[in-house]
C-alpha cells in the first residue's frame, strides 16, 4: 500500500463556528466479563490490547435515528438551541436504519425543522470530521447559515459475536453539533485534511450486494469484517502522516494543540499516534474505556466528555482526526468557542 499524502492546502479562512454539542449512549452496558461468557476472552486480554472496559449496546428496538434524536435532545436541553431555522442536516453513519429514507431525513421528521436540505454521508470512522468539513463548506458558500451535523452508529447490530477479534471492540452511541455562520468573523475551522487509500478497503468492510471488493472475495453474512493487523499498520504509518500534514498546513506544532481528539478505535493506536506525531498522551481525549469503538460517534463522545468535565474550554485549539473503513481519513483543526 502506498501513501497518497499530498493535499498540503492553504489554511481555511473560516467564519463558521460550533455553537452547541450533545451526545447520547444507550443504557445497556456490555462489559468484558459479559463477553468472556460469550467467546474465548477475558478482561485482562481485552484491556491490554484495546484499553476497553465496557461498551454500550442499543436496545433491540433502538436504531441509529433514535440514538441521534436523543443526542439532539441533550444538545437542546443544555444549550437552548433553536432548530427551527436549520438549513441543512448532515448525518454521518455506517449503520442507517434504512438505505432510504436517509437518516438525515428521518431526523428532520422528529424535530421542528422545515425547509432544510438533508444528506447522509458514509465515511466509516472518519465520517464525523468529514461532515464537519462539508458543513463548513456549505456555510462558507454563503448559501446556508446553520447546519446540524449528527454522527451515530449502532455497530453492535452488525457485530459478529462469534469473532473474538472484532466483537470486543464495538459499541453504540451518537453525537450532534450545530455549526453556524459567525457574524463577528470568529473562525472555528482553521484547517482540514482528507485522504483515501481505496486499495485497503478489503481490510475493513460490511458486505451489502457485491460478493467482492475488486478481485478480493468477501464474506456476505452482513456482519462487520476487519483485518485488525492491517488497519493498525495503516493507522500508525499513514494516519500519523496525515495528522502531521494537517499541523503543517496550519503552521502549528503538536505543542500548539490543546487537545488531540482522534477516532477512538483502540487505545494502543491512540498512544502510538501520539508518539509518532509528538503529542503528549495527556493531550489526547479518549473515552474508549467506557464506550469502545463507536465509529462515527467516537470523536463527539470523547470531546463532549471533556466539555462536560471542564477540560475543554473556550479558546482551546483542537485537532480532530477520524480514520477507518475505505481506507479513509479526515481531520480538522478548530478553535473551540463554547464556554
Amino acid at each position: 500500500m502506498t501513501s497518497s499524502i499530498s493535499n498540503e492546502a492553504q489554511p481555511l479562512l473560516s467564519n463558521s463556528v460550533i455553537t452547541a454539542i450533545g451526545t447520547y449512549v444507550p443504557e445497556r452496558r456490555l462489559t468484558n466479563d459479559d463477553l468472556a461468557a460469550m467467546v474465548d476472552t477475558n478482561d485482562e486480554w481485552i484491556v491490554q490490547r484495546t484499553g476497553i472496559k465496557e461498551r454500550r449496546v442499543a436496545a433491540e428496538n433502538e436504531f441509529t435515528t433514535d440514538l441521534i434524536a436523543k443526542a439532539i435532545d441533550n444538545m437542546v436541553e443544555r444549550y437552548g438551541s433553536d432548530l427551527s431555522d436549520v438549513d441543512y442536516i448532515i448525518a454521518a453513519t455506517s449503520t442507517p436504519d434504512t438505505i432510504f429514507p436517509s437518516v438525515a431525513a428521518s431526523v428532520q421528521s422528529r424535530f421542528p425543522i422545515r425547509q432544510c436540505g438533508s444528506i447522509d454521508i458514509q465515511a466509516a470512522c472518519a465520517a464525523f470530521t468529514a461532515a464537519l468539513q462539508l458543513a463548513n463548506g456549505l456555510l462558507l458558500s454563503g448559501m446556508y447559515r446553520k447546519v446540524l451535523v449528527v454522527a451515530a452508529d449502532a455497530l453492535t447490530k452488525i457485530t459478529d459475536y462469534t469473532d473474538r477479534t472484532t466483537c470486543i471492540l464495538f459499541g453504540d452511541g451518537a453525537g450532534a453539533v450545530l455549526m453556524e455562520r459567525a457574524a463577528d468573523g470568529r473562525g472555528a475551522i482553521l484547517g482540514a485534511y482528507s485522504d483515501t487509500e481505496g486499495d485497503g478497503g478489503k481490510h475493513v468492510y460490511l458486505s451489502n450486494l457485491a460478493p467482492s471488493i475488486g478481485d478480493f472475495s468477501i464474506q456476505t453474512h452482513g456482519k462487520l469484517v476487519q483485518n485488525g493487523r492491517e488497519v493498525y499498520r495503516w493507522a500508525i504509518s499513514q494516519v500519523s502522516e496525515g495528522i502531521s500534514a494537517l499541523l503543517r498546513q496550519c503552521d502549528l506544532k503538536p505543542g500548539d494543540i490543546d487537545w488531540f481528539v482522534p477516532h477512538n478505535a483502540n487505545q494502543r493506536i491512540i498512544d502510538a499516534l501520539c508518539e509518532r506525531v509528538g503529542f503528549r498522551e495527556d493531550q489526547a481525549l479518549s473515552s474508549i474505556a467506557k464506550y469502545g469503538n463507536t465509529s462515527a460517534a467516537s470523536i463527539p463522545l470523547a470531546l463532549d466528555d471533556a466539555v462536560r468535565d471542564g477540560r475543554v474550554k473556550a479558546g482551546d485549539t483542537l485537532l480532530l482526526h477520524g480514520f477507518g473503513g475505505g481506507l479513509t481519513q479526515a481531520g480538522v483543526v478548530l478553535r473551540w468557542h463554547l464556554a
